[in-house]
């Protein structure tokens, strides 16, 4: 039996009527860039990350930068983010003008290890980006003591977390500011790339909105040089449209890892997710460990199962960061886990049989 390891068709299906309303409206009213509908979309999704202020923008990697740039990063400066993300999260360090710092994972929730972070602050470190990981938080009451210890802003990165919770608060509520993706694969999900930036400083949010709109809230009145990163209204109406069946999908994602779990967590070799305790994950990715990964994923491919490494090399050991001149024993977890990690079909509309199905192959291999 084929096993998609996403299947975005069938969730658009699931909530046509909704989705083609949305984008008729936009079309009915050309409100095509800005306007009502992106307007409605970021007082809809601050609600639903319980902050106050939404900035919505083109993707997730400008929210990065827009998050860093109007926390006014400088060059000299030094930021700290995980060994173990996608390169979004480090990139935008450097391009906001500061040094990344590369921390290693715990080696058991692949987010960021606290030890590791404050091992690593100097006195040019400014901040601290952890990242919630495959959906599930970072240890966020270390994280944010060692920000207050040594007077550090934290951003969070929620590209992957939408809803997820640490100690029963949500994820992005914690930092100055925190950043969400909404690529088409997400758990919210546009239609093309969409993101947004979250805080409860009004100052702040202000700021980030005029960077997002060439320096200005008033379009010929621009008070600062800004970049154009505009969420446009086609994606905020189909966004606005999923917001509301999000909550439902998060639950079906996670009874779909308790049917993973059940299945797996007694083979010789698998490594299900470990979710520590007082962490709501909401699984983006349900990402397994096995030493003969490539051997696995192979088998899976050849009988149907679609796979994915997120991510198959840590950050520091990619040649983007070759002149950092980083080495695999200064990030051994990390290191460790990129040849071991194996992403399995997961999306909320999986059905039963085919999760069986993986399980009853994973078994055989």
């Amino acid at each position: 039996m084929p096993v998609p390891y996403a299947d975005l068709g069938l969730q658009y299906q699931s909530i046509k009527d909704e989705i083609d309303g949305a984008i008729a409206a936009v079309i009915r009213d050309s409100a095509f860039i800005r306007g009502p509908y992106v307007d409605a979309f970021e007082r809809e999704f601050a609600a639903a990350a319980s902050v106050k202020h939404c900035v919505s923008c083109a993707n997730g990697t400008d929210a990065l930068y827009l998050a860093m740039a109007a926390l006014k990063v400088k060059p000299g400066d030094e930021v700290i983010t995980t060994a173990h993300s996608w390169i979004s999260t480090s990139a935008m360090i450097t391009h906001a003008g500061a040094k990344v710092v590369f921390c290693d994972t715990d080696g058991e929730t692949f987010t960021i290890d606290p030890a590791a972070v404050e091992a690593a602050i100097t006195p040019r470190t400014v901040g601290i980006i952890p990242v919630h990981l495959y959906g599930q938080p970072a240890d966020m009451d270390a994280i944010m003591a060692i920000a207050r210890k040594h007077g550090l802003w934290v951003i969070e990165d929620c590209a992957q977390a939408h809803l997820a919770q640490y100690k029963g608060q949500p994820v992005g509520t914690f930092g100055a500011a925190a950043t969400y993706s909404f690529y088409p694969g997400k758990n919210l999900g546009a239609f093309g790339d969409a993101g947004a930036v979250v805080t409860e400083d009004a100052a702040l949010a202000e700021h980030m909105t005029m960077l997002a709109r060439h320096g200005g809230l008033v379009k010929h009145k621009h008070l600062i040089e800004g970049i154009n990163s505009r969420l446009d209204g086609m994606q905020a109406a189909i966004l606005s449209a999923k917001l509301k069946h999000l909550q439902a999908w998060t639950k079906a994602r996670q009874d779909a890892a308790a049917i993973y779990d059940a299945g797996l967590n007694q083979l010789d070799g698998v490594e299900v997710p470990r979710v520590a305790a007082d962490r709501t994950h909401v699984y983006h990715l349900y990402t397994i460990k096995h030493k003969k990964r490539d051997a696995l994923a192979a088998y899976l491919g050849e009988n149907g199962v679609q796979t994915a490494i997120n991510y198959p090399t840590a950050l520091p050991l990619l040649p983007a960061y070759a002149r950092l001149a980083h080495r695999p024993e200064q990030f051994p977890r990390a290191f460790e886990d990129q040849s071991k990690i194996l992403s399995l079909p997961m999306f909320a509309e999986i059905t039963r049989e085919q999760q069986d199905e993986v399980i009853r192959l994973i078994k055989n291999f």
